[in-house]
């Protein structure tokens, strides 16, 4: 089984809409079963909130559920529970980086790389721009999954 981890800072908006997405795309590939799929913060700010609302509606728009998703904190124990952990900015690499004590076995990877491109997926908190996001993170998603499975 690969356990893919998506984190962002608060867990509202880009990580859980990478989750459901990955994990739209895992079942319409018909590998459900070989896939762990997760999302977390890197803060404490969103703690136990649900997905926000546009993030949400976002993801409606496409026929994904996120119903009775909220918001946690990375904990210590997840960089061995995961194979990937990927982020979604540079700050959140950072921090992850900072938390787990580095990254000795290579398993931080920023989402955009996988689809070839070195840049970072945009806050939609801050940019409000959450079309940009999807299409950024719908891409990100699709590059990995292919990646993984021809791996």
């Amino acid at each position: 089984m690969i356990r893919v981890l998506f984190v962002c800072w608060g867990n509202i908006c880009r990580s859980p809409m990478a989750e459901f997405i990955m994990k739209k795309l895992v079942e319409d590939a018909y590998l459900k079963d070989e896939f762990y799929i997760s999302s977390a913060a890197t803060s404490s700010e969103e703690l136990g909130n649900p997905v926000y609302p546009p993030a949400r509606k976002k993801l409606n728009e496409h026929g994904i559920s996120c119903a009775g998703k909220t918001a946690r904190r990375i904990v210590r124990n997840d960089y061995e529970r995961f194979d990937l952990i990927i982020g979604m900015d540079e700050e959140n690499i950072y921090n992850m980086r900072r938390f787990f004590g580095g990254d000795p076995e290579g398993k931080i990877h920023i989402l955009m790389e996988y689809a070839g491109e070195n840049r970072e997926v945009s806050d939609p908190w801050y940019t409000r721009d959450f079309e940009a996001a999807w299409r950024d993170i719908y891409e990100g998603c699709t590059a990995l999954l292919d990646h993984l499975t021809k791996a």
